[in-house]
């Protein structure tokens, strides 16, 4: 009888883990697609001619007719340190560099907060 317990109790504990384990799995693609979708909508920002415009100015992978006023959109991980860093540069490149052509897209209020946040993670992936 002792035997017959250990061997449902065991059995219950693995059924339980392998559960957790597919909402754990469904969780994380959930997840995915939330940051893809996040991304996506960056990417329709930037691109958008009435909103970010960055193809007015950078060339970016999968844009068309791209300005070269602005440096290309490559390698952004290795120009700017962090997230917030390059949020920083898209609210108000004037901080950085007084001179730029760059317009400071949240200080102006060319786009939202979430606009900008949007943006972010889109270039964030270049």
């Amino acid at each position: 009888m002792r035997k017959a317990v250990t061997l449902i109790t065991t059995a219950a504990s693995v059924a339980a883990l392998l559960g957790s384990l597919g909402l754990t799995s469904d969780a994380a693609v959930a997840a995915e697609k939330k940051a893809k979708s996040v991304v996506e909508q960056g990417k329709a920002i930037a691109f958008n001619r009435k909103k970010g415009n960055c193809l007015a100015c950078h060339q970016i992978a999968g844009g068309t007719l791209p300005g070269n006023i602005g440096p290309p959109l490559v390698g952004i991980k290795q120009r700017f340190p962090s997230k917030q860093a390059l949020r920083e540069q898209i609210w108000d490149a004037t901080k950085r560099n007084p001179n730029t052509s760059m317009p400071p897209f949240g200080r102006h209020k060319i786009l939202t907060e979430d606009e900008i946040d949007k943006v972010v993670e889109f270039v964030w992936t270049l």
